[in-house]
Formats: C-alpha cells, structure tokens, sequence
C-alpha cells in the first residue's frame, strides 16, 4: 500500500474526493466543529433547492456523537458538498489554547480516522471507480506544529504491513488543507522513518537475519548520503568485540556491527547512537518459554529505531555529528553457543560474567558504549528493548530513562514529551551495582536479586560507558511493539518507538536546548 499526501490552500469546502475528515470538539451543548471545519459545516447547513439542511451538531448528536477524543463518525452529504461523505473525529474538550491541543490529540485523531478509512475491514466505498482511496483532511492545521501533528499521525495510522498477505492494501491519496509545506515535509520524514522501523521488527525472523538487516543499513546509507562500515564476525573477532560475539555463537547466522556516519559542515559536537539488534531471541542456552519467543522478532527494535533515526537526521540536516551503530546478532542455543558461567572480554578489555544467556542485549550494547570512546561523543544514547522488568514497571506504552546523572535523564525525558513519546526518567540507585560483582570476572551480566531489573541493566551498561561521557539509556521494551489492538496512529506491531526522540536531542544538540557536554 502506498499513501501519499500533498498539501492545498483552496477551501475545504471545496475537496474534490471520496472523503472529508473534520475535526470537533466536545462542548456542553454536543460536539461543534474545530478550526479546519468550519466551512464543512457552513456548506452543510446551506438549503439545496429541493430545501432542507444538515446541522452538523444535530447529525452528530443523532449518531450518539459527543465529540470526545477518537470518536469516528461519518455523514453522508446528500450532494450539499462535492464530496460525498464527511468523516468527523473527535478532538476531546477545547484546550486553553484552542481545540485540538495538545497536538498528540491531533496524532491520534488523524491516525484513528486513517485506520478507520483504510482498514481492510472499513466500509468505506471508493467513487468513480479510483483503485486510490482520495481523502482530503481538514483538521486543524494553521499552525507548523499542528500540520506536522496531523501529517505524521495520518501517514502513520494508514500504515499496513501486507508483505506476506495475498491481497494487497488499496492505496490512498491524502490532500492536508494548511500552509506549512515544511511542516509537512518534516512529518513526512519522521513517518517515513517510523514506516522502515515498523516494517523491520514486523518482519520475520527467518527474513532479518543479522546479515540482512546490514544489508538495509547499506541501502539507508547510499540513499541519505552517509558513511558506513560494516564489520562481520572475522572483523568482530580481530578487533575483540568480545560481546556481540559470544551472544551470535549459537547461531548459523553470524552477527554483525554496523557504523555509520552523519556531518554537517557547522557541527560542533557529535551525539553517539547505539542500537540493541538481537534478531531474534531464543534466550540461548538459558532458553525462552514457548509463549515468551513469540514477539522476539522484535528484540532488534532498538538498533532499527536508531537507523531510522539517522535516515530522518540525514534528510532533516540539524547542524550536529552523529554516529550510530547497530549490534546486530541472533540468541540461539547451538552447539556453539556461550554457556552460563562463561567469562567473555567486551570491547577495550573488561571482562564478564555471563550468568544468563537471556540476559544478551546488554552484553552487546557494551561493546558499542566502550568502542565510542574512540568518536569523542558529547552525548552517548543507547536504545534497547532490554528488560521485561521494564513492562512491570512503567507498562507497554512508557519507556525508562537512566542517565550518567538525574538531569540528563530529566532532559531527555523532556525532549520525548516535546517529539509526541512516553519516557519516564528512573534513577540508577548505587546499591544495586553490588548485585552484579563477580568471583572471577570484572562484573556479572545479571544480580541474583530480580528486584530493580530494569535499573540493574542500566546500572551494567553504564560501566562500559567512557569516562567523563554522558550518557543516556533508553529501555523501549514495551513501546517498543504493540502486541494490543491498534489505537491513533499506533498499529499492532512494530511502533517505530524511540525515532522521534533520537531526531529530537539531536537537534537540541545541535541547537544547545540539551546541555551536553
């Protein structure tokens, strides 16, 4: 399926397609038309000769209609406007700032509307024969921010992944009624990244070996104009990359680490990315139940979001460096897999305890952190869908931060919020690190103690970070895939979670809204 979206001045009322999505808004007397519908509403209301009107709040109210946040409804226009239905999402109550504040209201919206449109279950007819589903949007879009908000949450709540159904999905042609065509632009970026992170964890694992999801590195990087490098397992080995190693031993696939490299010409400081790539877990020898393995295609989403990261800064162009990797390998229990109680050497020389082979994205996050040392990062971020314990903490839609200190986890925490994603900041208590000592080794991959086990990986990974760095962690377990049904603009599956938030701390790099370094 294909969706494109293109941008008008003309008047809405005005929309040559199958379909008119308006926004309303929840008042005391029934839902009312938002900015953007106001002339839907107008149109609606002028007698036809053959008399008679439609009063939009009345038609609402009839369908049980009260205007409250993803409430769909749809009018048929009886040939009052050129279009012959008008589809009306609701916005929740008017903010202070005017309705459809905030703008993850008009995220949703737009996605809840588009998925409702172009499900594959929808009843919505397609005139005139047109194989493209032609809808026009006009919801609140005359501010940057708002076309933004409303042009990546209906490109995202369009998306279907059909690679492997028989019938493909119908394609849309979207027309957004706003003036900001950067705006638009810039949604258009981020959703384009979000799409090629959802399509890589919603792939199977058979198809997305390490290997392959190099090879779309490759492809990212020859189209956005970027330098990469890609070390195999005889490179890995030659240079002591010791903790993707060991986690790819047990598979037929060997594992890779990908680097690749963002400039700017005005760039003063380089921001660090690392990306957890397990794709696929089994747990190894420290085997996953059945039921656990599931969704384990998609414990690759942290280097994915990453990728697509450096694919939206690339075409965004924030006056910083960047440079990500991707530690990219399979956890399987072959005959060449590490054993619990193996002792492995991580990039640069420190060794662990591995006590757990379940306990694997670590362990290769850790040569990624030691190996930045040598790309002088004024800001090191890692993403990893890393622990279970990150659910039970903060549930499937939060993501935890840990930093080298409370302000920058507050800091990143902040510039989520600012890109439209749940993070919540979390300490990194000091009497946790006792749990993870050895008797032979530098430090053991997992503590005796379950308690506190998101914070007990973040605390492991932080002894690889280079001295003096700052450093954030980012544990998108749960956001990280939907395994629920599908709500605004987030579809079952991948989420493309942690995209818009590595976009955004670098450009407030790049723009000194972040103090790092």
């Amino acid at each position: 399926m294909t969706v494109t979206l293109h941008t008008s001045r003309s008047a809405p009322a005005e929309a040559d397609a199958d379909a008119i999505v308006i926004g309303v808004t929840q008042t005391p007397d029934g839902p009312r038309a938002a900015p953007g519908a106001e002339a839907i509403a107008t149109a609606l209301a002028l007698a036809n000769p053959d008399g008679g009107t439609i009063d939009l709040t009345a038609q609402l109210s009839a369908l049980g209609a009260s205007g409250k946040a993803e409430e769909v409804s749809k009018i048929v226009t009886v040939g009052r406007l050129g279009v012959p239905l008008v589809v009306a999402v609701g916005l929740g109550p008017a903010g202070p700032d005017g309705p459809g504040t905030p703008l993850e209201t008009l995220r949703r919206a737009a996605g809840t509307v588009m998925r409702e449109l172009l499900s594959s279950h929808s009843t919505f007819v397609v005139n005139g024969g047109n194989k493209a589903r032609r809808i026009a949007v006009a919801l609140p879009a005359a501010e940057p921010a708002q076309a933004e908000a409303v042009t990546l949450g209906a490109l995202l709540g369009g998306y279907s992944f059909r690679r492997y159904r028989a019938t493909p999905a119908a394609d849309a042609e979207l027309t957004l009624f706003t003036a900001h065509d950067a705006a638009v632009d810039r949604g258009r970026v981020l959703a384009a990244a979000m799409t090629m992170v959802r399509d890589l964890v919603n792939t199977p694992p058979a198809d997305l070996v390490p290997a392959d999801l190099a090879d779309v590195a490759t492809r990212v990087a020859s189209d956005s104009g970027l330098a990469i490098q890609v070390f195999d397992e005889n490179e890995l080995a030659k240079d002591g990359y010791g903790g993707i190693m060991a986690v790819g031993m047990g598979s037929v696939h060997p594992p890779r680490l990908v680097r690749l490299e963002y400039t700017h010409p005005e760039a003063s400081k380089t921001v660090v990315l690392a990306g957890k790539g397990i794709t696929f877990d089994s747990g190894g020898l420290s085997l996953k139940p059945s039921k656990s393995m599931e969704t384990m295609k998609a414990d690759m989403g942290g280097a994915a979001a990453v990728l697509g990261a450096i694919q939206a800064i690339a075409a965004l162009r924030p006056a910083a460096n960047v440079i990500s990797y991707l530690c990219l390998a399979e956890n399987m229990p072959g005959g060449g897999a590490q054993r619990p109680s193996d002792v492995i050497t991580i990039y640069g020389g420190k060794t662990v305890e591995v006590l757990n082979t379940d306990a694997e994205g670590r362990l290769v996050l850790a040569d990624a952190l030691a190996r930045s040392g040598a790309d002088g990062p004024d800001l090191l971020v890692d993403v990893a869908t890393l622990t279970g314990a990150q659910t039970v903490a903060l549930g499937n839609r939060t993501a935890g931060v840990m930093a080298s200190d409370d302000g920058l986890a507050a800091a990143v925490a902040d510039a989520a919020k600012r890109a439209g994603e749940a993070m919540w900041p979390m300490p990194l208590p000091d009497d946790l690190r006792k749990g993870l000592d050895s008797s032979v080794a530098d430090i053991a991959n997992v503590s005796a103690d379950r308690a506190g086990g998101m914070l007990v990986a973040g605390l492991f990974l932080r002894e690889f970070v280079p001295q003096g760095t700052r450093w954030a962690h980012l544990d998108i377990a749960g956001p990280a895939y939907n395994d629920g049904g599908a709500y605004g603009y987030t579809t079952k599956g991948g989420t493309g979670m942690a995209v818009r938030t590595l976009v955004q701390l670098v450009e407030d790099v790049a723009e000194d809204r972040l103090n790092a370094g």
